[in-house]
């Protein structure tokens, strides 16, 4: 038997979306049609068959949907409502009317639909993270062998650049790891023989072996796409606040029209047709087009309002939820930072000056492809192949020597320096460079991955908007992570987590809001915080420098890379709830009116349908102020 794999399973969703999007507007259009041509004709029998048609066309899904909610309980939703509304339309005789009632209410459906569909993708990019083989030494030299089939104990090979496909232990001496691709950690890490070494990773420099521990569905990069199946499968969906409407408006309508129809013949003598025609009425008016249609196209409007801000919404649900927001958790690196290093301070020793220890560390580290030494080499300025460098020599792990001008220069960490004689104590609460020139200590270095320019603003704007809780997890170490909170305000730091430990806090996080009927967003950038992402109510992602896999699983993107725009999606959520209430409340008061008068025999079909589309056509104008936001 042929495995579906989830990949094809995925795909094949995703074009019965397509093809059902296809057939629901091709309905639409064709029963428009129908309706247009029957209303030109004149003669009668044919104008009826051809409303009869139409309205088939267009409210046949809407029918088999309230059947099948009726074989599972649910009699009073909006499907059961417009059935029977629109099937009395029909036994009255109004069979334009009825076409036009179903039409409204599928092309509401169809805008709801679009915006909840819109720029959604899979989040197949995780796959990437995934190498596909790995080179396993052999007796006869190097086979690539499919993962899952590397059992542990086997040695495998991992060239500069390459992913470790497997975890396992490092058996080269030294290896240099880019690691946040897994931590959110931006220093690369150096690791030592015996060291453990996580799928994923990225291999930085020389080609190192790795002698597997765990086989593959135990590996540090299955158990992350796992984690993100599963945390998408948790995910609380935001209930479309329509169908919680009709639960009570439904029953309540319907209940009413029956009274209408029994109560006036049974006890007060009334002709039974004459009140049967107006329970039909009042139920042709309670069909609650303009309030299908004014909320979807509500929430469609704020997410074009946020577009324009370069904020994107994947559906309006999110868009809902994000006004209910009361804790906010935030990645450090790349999403409160700007993601990579830069100078933060120059420390010289006393026999040298500060131009001294930056030309010195410039010379050697131009040398080397480790992001802390590119940021040295940029903040110099000068020409650096004015002066001679020989017998460079690069020690992952440590740092690297050179001969400048018959002068030895190490630049590296305090054990580099060690090795040349000098004894340190690094307490650094930054990433820090050490330089020694002929055995003689000249200074430090210290780098840092500063915040971007509005992280603080955006803190602080956050508790403004009513925000009760800010929360940072990084995979950075403890010192670090706690000075970065200190200057942005943030209420609760934890450090040195990874994505496993992440999930777990946040799931702790959203136990502790739900109590209190409130929500928890979580924003980040990287493939380590995808897990993250999917589980939170609503995953921000920082769009611009932030991972594919990241931006595919979050629900809101901001494109723009600025922590202030998360202010600003939550300002057009509330404007757009607002809005939405308006439209709502309107609706209601008119639908009220009509309703009293159609159960006078006041209001015909014809003044209800008129009322409703006036209502409808009020509550788009007033969704489409929401595009003037700024």
């Amino acid at each position: 038997m042929m495995r579906i794999t989830a990949k094809q399973t995925q795909k094949r969703q995703i074009l019965q979306n397509i093809f059902h999007q296809k057939g629901r507007v091709t309905a639409i259009v064709g029963s428009a049609i129908l309706t247009l041509t029957a209303i030109l004709i004149s003669n009668l029998r044919l104008s009826v068959l051809l409303y009869l048609v139409a309205y088939g066309i267009v409210s046949y899904p809407i029918i088999l949907e309230s059947v099948r909610n009726m074989f599972h309980g649910e009699f009073f939703d909006e499907n059961v409502l417009m059935t029977i509304a629109t099937i009395g339309a029909l036994v009255l005789g109004e069979y334009p009317e009825a076409v036009a009632v179903i039409l409204f209410y599928e092309i509401g459906e169809l805008f709801e639909d679009a915006a909840i569909s819109q720029s959604q993708r899979s989040i197949s990019s995780l796959v990437k993270l995934k190498a596909q083989t790995a080179n396993v030494k052999v007796a006869a030299g190097i086979q690539p062998v499919k993962l899952e089939a590397v059992s542990p104990g086997r040695t495998i090979v991992v060239r500069p650049g390459e992913r470790v496909p497997l975890d396992g232990k490092l058996a080269s001496e030294t290896a240099t790891v880019d690691m946040s691709a897994l931590t959110g950690e931006s220093v690369p890490n150096d690791l030592n023989v015996n060291d453990e070494i996580l799928s994923g990773a990225i291999n930085l420099f020389n080609a190192i072996e790795v002698l597997v521990t765990k086989p593959y569905e135990d590996s540090t990069v299955a158990r992350i796409l796992d984690m993100v199946e599963n945390a998408s499968s948790k995910k609380t969906p935001t209930e479309k606040f329509i169908k919680r409407f009709a639960k009570v408006y439904t029953p309540l309508v319907v209940l009413a029209a029956i009274i209408l129809a029994i109560v006036p013949p049974l006890f007060f003598n009334e002709p039974l047709v004459t009140w049967v025609n107006r329970a039909l009425v009042f139920l042709v008016i309670s069909c609650p087009c303009a309030l299908v249609i004014s909320v979807p196209l509500s929430f469609f409007g704020g997410i074009g309002a946020a577009s324009k801000q370069g904020i994107l919404v994947k559906g309006s649900n999110f868009l809902e939820v994000l006004h209910r927001l009361d804790t906010v958790v935030f990645d450090k690196t790349g999403t409160l930072t700007v993601g990579h290093f830069s100078i933060d301070q120059i420390t010289p020793a006393p026999e040298f000056t500060r131009d001294d220890l930056l030309t010195y560390a410039a010379i050697v580290e131009q040398h080397s492809t480790h992001p802390v030494a590119q940021s040295i080499v940029a903040a110099y300025h000068g020409d650096l192949q004015q002066y001679p460098v020989t017998n460079v020599a690069e020690k992952p792990g440590f740092g690297i020597t050179a001969t400048v001008n018959h002068q030895n220069v190490t630049v590296g960490n305090a054990k580099a320096l060690k090795q040349v004689g000098i004894k340190l104590k690094n307490d650094q609460q930054v990433t820090t460079v050490f330089v020694a020139i002929d055995g003689q200590y000249a200074g430090s270095i210290s780098v840092t991955d500063q915040p971007k320019p509005d992280s603080k603003q955006a803190i602080s704007q956050l508790k403004q908007h009513g925000i009760k809780r800010t929360v940072m997890l990084t995979g950075d170490n403890h010192q670090i992570a706690a000075q970065i909170g200190k200057q942005l305000g943030i209420d609760e730091v934890q450090a040195e987590l990874l994505p496993g430990d992440k999930v777990k806090v946040v799931d702790s996080l959203i136990q502790d809001a739900h109590q209190n009927k409130h929500c928890v967003g979580f924003v980040g950038d990287g493939i380590n915080d995808s897990p993250v992402l999917a589980r939170a109510d609503v995953g921000i992602a920082m769009g611009g420098l932030g991972s594919d896999a990241a931006i595919e699983a979050s629900d809101i993107v901001i494109m723009t890379d600025q922590p202030t725009k998360i202010v600003k999606a939550i300002d057009i959520s509330k404007r757009t709830k607002t809005i939405v209430w308006e439209n709502i409340i309107f609706a209601l008061i008119v639908k009220g009116i009509c309703l009293i008068l159609g159960a006078l025999g006041i209001a015909g079909m014809w003044e209800a349908v008129f009322a409703d589309v006036g209502v409808t056509l009020l509550a788009v104008m007033n969704a489409l102020r929401l595009q003037t936001l700024t």
